[in-house]
């Protein structure tokens, strides 16, 4: 795609945009005008009289050209910066709609939190009402896509507004898995040279964590969930589990914890032995994904589980005693259809797990299946509109509310992933992690630390920095033997960060 922007707008917003229309655009330096090259201009700029700042865009694609103006008046309570980005997305909106007959379910909204925009018109006392309809009319989402935002902003202020001060979170990266999906970008190891790595790695992970308990001791800061993600955490056995959940114990009161997630996701991994240690050490929360209920997609995408497999840990999770369990799906996937898709839904809703997360299929850059088939993108996303839309309707039906939601590029028809749980049974660290709403420590290798600070005079004052660590394993465990010790977190740069936000 050419792009030409003339005006102080951000150029990756700008493009994000692009990509509502043009999925899996890219934006090389010396792309060149031909057949089925987008051309898109932007031109941003101030009103005459300084009280608005208007937008003109055109987008040409072969023969057609397509142009819109927005304008924006001026409001004092929202920065000159978010006027001209609401100018810029309306005019897009316009342009790529015309030229393309194609109305994008979440209209303007590009970035990764949709309900973000909704929770703060709650905030500002605009109601439940009066926020849908401002989704709808000034951000021109669908009233689908609305009502589901305000719904997962309500139930985020619900569970967070008596969040106590100063506490935090705890992610644990297990970066290995037993086979790579064809969909997946996630920095995990499968071959077996890589996964003979995993003792080596629990011993440098076990140095780190022990560092960040410390850290977090000395903030004064109080842990409230604790996420072991990955990759597949039950790709370690049961006796190195033992080992990475006894270290936990010697830091924390798991019981203290308002949540404690094993991620353990492929059936393939889970054992009732592995299933034991995490109940023995407090684990409060577990994911059992199946993706899809069809054995013929699960080995079109490289699954190495059948359906069977799933209902066996199913049933091993249930007998457990572990307290919630989580059940992913994807709508999309690749040679799924609506009624595929959607006799799992009614397959998963009646084993009653507490939640149900529905992610959309999302085209990673990194990943076998987009090598595989360069034209898997998808405008209007075929049968993944429906499948998205069914879920959350007997979701419904069956007590699941939605309680946290994020959105990616290059998902299948611009669509959405949304958590469903029984009251009660929310999944604290998502909303925690997602929103922003308080430090999420992260150890081992592609983990990232989110250290985040609130003003205490003005809450929507929010300092946030991010420190990350090596990302494939092999880095994580040079970096350590280089330092002739165990990794070492920057402790004076987390205590610098929290100095200078007070």
């Amino acid at each position: 795609m050419i792009l030409k922007i003339n005006g102080n707008i951000n150029k990756y917003y700008v493009q994000t945009l692009c990509m509502v229309f043009f999925p899996g655009a890219t934006f090389g330096e010396n792309e060149v005008a031909g057949e089925g090259v987008p051309e898109v201009a932007v031109d941003v700029y101030p009103d005459k009289d300084g009280e608005a700042v208007s937008a003109y865009i055109s987008i040409k694609l072969n023969d057609k050209l397509c142009e819109a103006t927005e304008t924006v008046y001026l409001d004092e309570e929202v920065t000159f910066g978010t006027h001209e980005s609401v100018a810029v997305g309306r005019a897009v909106f316009a342009a790529g709609k015309e030229l393309l007959g194609h109305t994008p379910p979440w209209g303007i909204l590009t970035g990764i939190r949709p309900a973000k925009v909704a929770g703060g018109l709650l905030r500002s006392g605009k109601g439940v009402l009066k926020a849908k309809k401002i989704m709808r009319d000034e951000y021109f989402l669908n009233p689908q896509k609305a009502a589901l935002a305000v719904s997962v902003a309500s139930a985020e202020y619900k569970l967070t507004k008596k969040m106590p001060k100063n506490t935090c979170s705890l992610y644990i990266s297990i970066p290995f898995c037993p086979s790579r999906c064809a969909y997946c970008s996630f920095v995990s190891y499968t071959t077996k040279r890589l996964l003979s790595m995993i003792d080596e790695y629990l011993l440098v992970l076990i140095s780190e964590l022990r560092e960040t308990f410390a850290v977090i001791e000395k903030l004064g800061m109080t842990l409230t969930t604790v996420y072991i993600g990955g990759g597949t955490p039950t790709t370690l056995s049961a006796e190195q589990l033992e080992i990475l959940l006894s270290e936990i114990d010697k830091h924390v009161d798991v019981s203290s914890l308002l949540e404690f997630t094993l991620e353990a996701g492929r059936p393939d991994t889970i054992t009732k032995e592995k299933l034991a240690v995490a109940k023995a050490h407090g684990v409060t929360r577990i994911s059992v994904n199946p993706q899809t209920l069809s054995d013929d997609i699960l080995r079109e995408i490289g699954r190495q589980h059948t359906v069977e497999d799933f209902y066996r840990a199913y049933e091993l999770a249930k007998e457990s005693g572990i307290r919630d369990i989580n059940v992913d799906l994807i709508a999309g996937l690749p040679g799924d259809d609506f009624k595929n898709f959607s006799e799992t839904v009614d397959k998963v809703i009646d084993l009653a797990p507490t939640n149900i997360t529905v992610h959309t299929f999302c085209v990673k850059k990194a990943s076998d299946a987009l090598r595989n088939n360069s034209s898997i993108y998808s405008l209007s996303g075929g049968d993944a509109a429906k499948s998205v839309s069914y879920s959350q309707l007997k979701t419904k039906f069956a007590g699941y509310k939605p309680y946290y939601m994020y959105r990616q590029k290059n998902t299948v028809g611009n669509l959405e992933n949304v958590g469903f749980s029984l009251e009660g049974h929310e999944g604290l660290y998502n909303i925690y992690m997602m929103e922003e709403m308080q430090t999420i420590f992260a150890v081992g290798a592609g983990a990232v630390t989110k250290l985040v600070k609130y003003s205490p005079t003005d809450p929507t004052d929010t300092k946030i920095k991010r420190i990350f660590r090596p990302k494939y394993p092999y880095e994580y465990l040079r970096l350590a033997e280089e330092k002739n010790a165990a990794l070492l977190r920057d402790e004076q740069e987390i205590f610098d960060f929290f100095a200078e936000c007070d």
